[in-house]
């Protein structure tokens, strides 16, 4: 019983996940977060 029971929150953990995955798409986040990270990244190794 046990284990149908932790496989019924792996399963809803996932789809939760890809839940706000799709969220995050639809609102424009993709692309804050790739500019922040090049941002980051550039910084770190002198050239920002």
């Amino acid at each position: 019983m046990k284990n149908k029971q932790n496989t019924f929150w792996v399963f809803a953990g996932f789809f939760f996940f890809v839940f706000l995955v799709f969220l995050g798409i639809n609102a424009g986040e993709t692309r804050a977060i790739l500019e922040k990270a090049t941002k980051i990244c550039l910084s770190c190794i002198g050239l920002g």
